[in-house]
């Protein structure tokens, strides 16, 4: 389903574990700072709505989303943090940069979330205009940092969810 038909900022959220003691990193992307602030801003906000501690709630910078990766990787060699989510924006140009870029930052995240074996979450959006981008940044179709947020959560309830059953 396309964000055009579903509000970002609109999930379940029965059964979310306790995140109190949880550490979180999260990653913006400084291109477009206008949306990028939004996201960052429905992501916190979200995870401290649900429980986080703000003293838990580290945030970093990168220049731009091709820069996520790393950051995230940084971010997820640390003992001390549970999950990173991952925030940018690659508008649609009139080079195919964007296709190069949302593929390499996609599969790196993959990537590090399978190294690390800790929930990276990829909250970048790929819109073709600005327009699309804010109507998605807080905009009528809500935040994809609200829901990037809820997923890292969600994973960490999954995860402790497996370790419960004795996987771990």
């Amino acid at each position: 389903m396309s964000s055009a038909d579903k509000n970002l900022s609109v999930f379940k959220t029965e059964g979310l574990p306790d995140i109190s003691s949880k550490k979180f990193g999260i990653l913006v992307a400084e291109w477009n700072t206008e949306v990028t602030e939004k996201l960052f801003e429905g992501a916190y906000q979200t995870l401290i709505n649900n429980g986080a501690s703000p003293e838990n709630i580290e945030r970093g910078n990168v220049p731009g989303s091709f820069e996520l990766t790393l950051g995230a990787q940084w971010f997820a060699e640390r003992r001390d943090i549970d999950a990173v989510i991952a925030l940018g924006v690659v508008i649609q140009g009139e080079t195919k940069h964007n296709d190069y870029i949302n593929h390499a930052v996609a599969q790196g995240i993959t990537n590090v979330s399978l190294k690390s074996g800790k929930p990276i979450i990829f909250g970048v959006l790929t819109p073709n205009n600005m327009e699309q981008a804010l109507d998605r940044a807080g905009g009528v179709h809500g935040n994809k940092g609200d829901e990037a947020a809820i997923t890292a959560i969600k994973m960490l309830g999954l995860y402790n969810q497996i370790a419960t059953a004795g996987a771990y």
